[in-house]
């Protein structure tokens, strides 16, 4: 899947003034839809209710994993419509039932006190190795069955600072990571479409940083993982096509849950253009007794 498919992927069917219905491409032949997919579809639902103002928070659950095999109805609540800022809730539906719900505060374009954390030091995206590359080198390890998702092109170009882990048999690292990563394709001149692109690149790694200290990931047998819910600040309009760098921390993880906080950065000149926060499921399944 190009960006290009990704846009298209994106795109909404308005059902009614505040219903819309979106799919899942055949191609992602994945077991439950991303999460930054249902983040970016239900930003875009809210952004058909909303003229002229920008967002500049979201908050969400994941309640069920998505079937990606049926659509999604994304049902909208016109919240409040107030002086400077406008406040929509989305919910998500499938068969019935809520898989995610989404927050979303809009606000008009205003000046006012500046200020931001420099960005950190770290290699020049282009002394990174692409992490498609990276997938290929490693392709020695990994099982035929999973030559496909190996191959398959992806919508966001990413290049982790310290290189990916072997997903078979993954080392114990530090619970902080850097990655390069921008759109692959072009995305456009619509300033939302920017945003509702990053939403969903914001979900790409950002779970996989609390797991990073434990020595085990999405192939370790027994081991079970999910978003459970993301947050996401825009400080600042920026264009996605241009290469970022998500500064990834994980403070804590207890109870059968990972806190992940994440910093995006424009390379071109260091500009902080929004924040994450993300709690995730991360636990070993207990064995069934004989």
């Amino acid at each position: 899947m190009d960006t290009e498919t990704l846009a298209q992927t994106l795109e909404l069917e308005r059902l009614e003034v505040n219903l819309f219905r979106g799919t899942t491409p055949d191609k992602e032949q994945r077991q439950r839809i991303y999460g930054g997919q249902v983040i970016a579809q239900s930003l875009l639902a809210a952004y058909e209710t909303v003229e002229d103002r920008i967002c500049h928070s979201l908050h969400c659950y994941f309640i069920r994993p998505g079937d990606p095999t049926i659509p999604i109805i994304f049902e909208v609540d016109r919240s409040r419509d107030g002086g400077s800022f406008t406040t929509r809730r989305v919910i998500a539906v499938q068969k019935g039932q809520q898989i995610f719900n989404l927050a979303a505060s809009f606000q008009t374009e205003e000046e006012g006190f500046e200020h931001q954390a420099d960005m950190p030091d770290a290699p020049a995206w282009e002394a990174v190795e692409d992490d498609a590359a990276m997938r290929r080198r490693l392709a020695e390890s990994t099982p035929d069955e999973d030559d496909d998702w190996i191959d398959r092109v992806r919508p966001i170009e990413m290049r982790t600072v310290d290189g990916r882990f072997d997903s078979a048999s993954p080392d114990p690292r530090p619970p902080n990571q850097q990655v390069w990563f921008r759109a692959r394709h072009p995305i456009g001149g619509d300033a939302h479409m920017h945003q509702v692109i990053l939403a969903y690149a914001s979900d790409m790694s950002l779970l996989g940083t609390s797991i990073r200290p434990h020595g085990v990931s999405w192939r370790t047998p027994g081991f079970q993982s999910a978003s459970l819910d993301h947050a996401m600040w825009f400080h600042r309009p920026t264009d996605f096509n241009e290469w970022h760098l998500y500064v990834q921390e994980s403070p804590s993880a207890s109870g059968g849950r990972g806190f992940n906080l994440g910093y995006i950065y424009r390379a071109s000149d260091g500009a902080l253009v929004a924040s994450c926060a993300q709690e995730g499921l991360m636990r070993m399944r207990k064995k069934s007794l004989p």
